[in-house]
């Protein structure tokens, strides 16, 4: 009995060493940029030694993918739970629209995902993690809709790649103190403007 309770002991320590670098190394990239931040800052903040994050980590790198892995992860899992149910596919694209504005109003998002991930990581591995973290879920309500008779016969994985872009330049925007009910409603238009491209 013992035993297990010490099994139990050591991996919840080993899950909060991980979550408390993962915290810190959050709020100091998102501060200060990937290049601007140290791994002594990091291990400074989490309170833990350097040796632990090369357990949990093999490096800066690594730590960052792993930040920007869980900041995908959540704007994702925002725009599923915005979205559960709709049968509407443009219904479901203007849900998903505000869910990922809303997401990525949390602060420092913007900046790891959108400027400083594509740089450090690289657009592929981006892409990457995109797909992997419910990246698909514009193209497949876009193609939803086109089945539906509620969209004509699009280019969809252009038009997808479009959209998300735009998306993503009014998220910088916003978090760059523009216009946000502004950004909203034009993407809104951008969207609702598909119900008239039937075939």
């Amino acid at each position: 009995m013992q035993e297990g309770k010490t099994v139990r002991s050591n991996r919840q320590r080993t899950a909060a060493t991980r979550a408390a670098l993962l915290t810190a190394a959050r709020w100091l990239f998102a501060a200060n940029g990937y290049a601007e931040t140290g791994t002594p800052e990091i291990v400074a903040q989490a309170k833990v030694t350097r040796g632990a994050l090369y357990h949990h980590f093999r490096d800066k790198a690594d730590l960052f993918h792993a930040v920007v892995e869980a900041e995908a992860a959540a704007v994702a899992e925002a725009i599923a739970q915005r979205t559960a149910g709709l049968e509407d596919p443009l219904q479901a694209l203007r849900h998903g629209a505000d869910a990922y504005f809303d997401a990525m109003a949390v602060p420092g998002r913007a900046r790891l995902l959108l400027l400083e991930g594509p740089v450090v990581l690289g657009i592929a591995q981006m892409e990457r993690i995109d797909r992997a973290t419910g990246g698909s879920t514009l193209l497949d309500g876009l193609a939803m809709a086109r089945d539906q008779g509620r969209i004509g016969d699009l280019p969809l994985e252009a038009l997808a790649g479009l959209l998300s872009a735009a998306f993503d330049r009014a998220a910088l925007a916003i978090a760059q103190g523009g216009d946000a009910a502004a950004y909203r409603e034009a993407v809104r238009l951008l969207v609702d403007g598909l119900v008239g491209q039937r075939a």
